[in-house]
């Protein structure tokens, strides 16, 4: 990102489109994914699609690409820690919505230097339900939210945001596969139903710089993918040597579940969540 187009991120809280990929490495992550789908009976389960980038090398590799990672030390610095990744997917007619909310609502972090990468495996236009934002949003701090539990909602908790939403201003997130967009921890977004006869599939990963700090009770964990780590504030994660080794997956298990201890906290039973993401998506 030129110093403009960093400059402009300050002031709306977005930016698209980054290319960081052509169309066939995207169809490649694309074919990837599905085959992992596959092979856990159709549909990725719960566990392997948080932080997936901990389990198998080549989404290790995506949460380290250099195009990636240039476009989010414009916003955030040199000195970068991805502490979450986790898949966005609406299959045609499921009929899934992502309420309009703030990322930043449950994840107690602090300070709000905190970027998300958002890489379309697929297109991602108005009609399959893209991204949606509202400019400069951002600048409001957090706001309250209401929690909905809705079964159609993508969010772990159907939360939305309890202030009025001018829907005039939104601007639609359009993406091709292999592209990306940035957007701010507190920027309002959301997304509509997939009427499209494609899958909507992002992978959204998100990146802080290493002085940002986890005020929720527990110990949080996090990737050093550029630059150095001289604050400890999160128990840094080991790469895969091999998909799915046994250290990874050991490693992976114990770490989603503190994570999800720190951010499910006041949440309700997971057996009533429809969907027990707790990054909140």
């Amino acid at each position: 990102m030129s110093a403009a187009q960093a400059k402009e991120f300050d002031r709306k809280g977005y930016h698209f489109p980054i290319r960081v990929m052509d169309a066939t490495d995207a169809l490649r992550f694309r074919t990837s994914l599905e085959a992992l789908e596959r092979a856990e009976g159709g549909a990725l389960s719960a566990t392997t699609g948080r932080k997936p980038h901990l389990l198998l090398t080549e989404w290790a590799s995506l949460v380290r690409h250099p195009l990636i990672l240039d476009a989010v030390e414009s916003v955030i610095g040199p000195n970068i820690l991805c502490w979450g990744s986790d898949f966005f997917i609406k299959n045609p007619g499921d009929g899934k919505i992502v309420s309009w909310h703030q990322d930043s609502t449950y994840w107690g972090l602090s300070p709000p230097d905190i970027v998300t990468a958002w890489v379309a495996l697929a297109p991602s236009t108005p009609q399959s339900g893209c991204l949606r934002v509202i400019p400069g949003s951002h600048l409001r701090d957090q706001l309250p939210h209401r929690e909905s539990y809705a079964a159609n909602n993508l969010l772990s908790r159907g939360q939305e945001v309890e202030v009025a939403v001018d829907e005039a201003m939104a601007v639609d997130v359009v993406l091709q596969p292999g592209e990306a967009s940035l957007h701010h921890v507190r920027l309002v977004h959301g997304s509509k139903r997939n009427e499209s006869t494609d899958r909507r599939i992002g992978f959204a990963i998100r990146y802080v710089p290493t002085h940002v700090k986890q005020l929720n009770p527990g110990q949080d964990s996090a990737t050093l993918v550029r630059g150095v780590d001289t604050h400890g504030n999160f128990e840094l994660e080991p790469a895969p040597v091999a998909d799915f080794h046994p250290d990874a997956v050991a490693a992976h298990a114990r770490l989603i579940d503190a994570q999800a201890k720190i951010l499910l906290k006041g949440t309700r039973p997971k057996s009533a969540v429809p969907n027990d993401d707790p990054t909140g998506r």
